[in-house]
């Protein structure tokens, strides 16, 4: 599966990530050991979901290493994506 990635470092878990998608896809926030499984194509679990605003914002939800992948589920096409942390 194509997808975007970004490694969002170590976070305090008081933030919010902020996507900007040019189009509707899927959105997963994602600590290392479940980001692993993903790319795996294992069963793993994420905040997010299928994101058709923009900006998409996500709190994280605790202190840790955090990934956000941004695909579109199989369907043709392509899509762009921004992540800023804020806080």
């Amino acid at each position: 599966m194509q997808f975007l990635h970004t490694d969002l470092g170590i976070l305090d878990g008081d933030e919010v990530v902020e996507v900007t998608l040019s189009n509707a896809a899927n959105v997963r926030l994602m600590d290392s050991s479940n980001f692993q499984r993903y790319r795996s194509g294992s069963d793993h679990r994420y905040f997010g979901g299928h994101a058709t605003r923009s900006p998409f914002r996500l709190p994280v939800p605790s202190a840790g290493h955090w990934h956000v992948a941004v695909d579109l589920g199989g369907y043709a096409g392509a899509v762009r994506a921004g992540v800023r942390v804020i806080g």
